[in-house]
């Protein structure tokens, strides 16, 4: 197929899939290890302090992996044309966003 039809290809086109596969799945990785760890946290608490960390990793973990998954299946759609750039910029800043939210719920309750 020629290059210069309007079904084509362009030129380049997966560069941008590829930086995002390169970021986010080690930023994936890096918040799904963090969200496990992050229970030591607590390792001393007792009483009350330990039920309300309990309470708050009980919600946040679970939307973590949602998060998670929302950015893996951004990042496969980032892969199919036509929209690819702006897949491929959405995916890691939903992790990052999702590791925040993360935090912020850990921290509220």
């Amino acid at each position: 197929m020629p290059a210069n039809t309007p079904d084509a290809p362009a030129t380049g086109s997966w560069i941008a899939p590829l930086f995002s596969t390169l970021l986010t799945l080690p930023l994936g990785l890096f918040a799904l290890v963090f969200a496990m760890f992050s229970p030591m946290a607590c390792d001393n608490c007792d009483g009350a302090e330990a039920d309300r960390f309990d309470a708050a990793f009980e919600v946040a973990f679970p939307t973590l992996l949602v998060g998670l998954l929302v950015s893996l299946g951004l990042l496969i759609a980032a892969w199919i044309p036509p929209r690819r750039a702006g897949l491929a910029v959405a995916a890691p800043l939903t992790v990052v966003v999702t590791l925040l939210v993360f935090m912020g719920v850990l921290g509220t309750r």
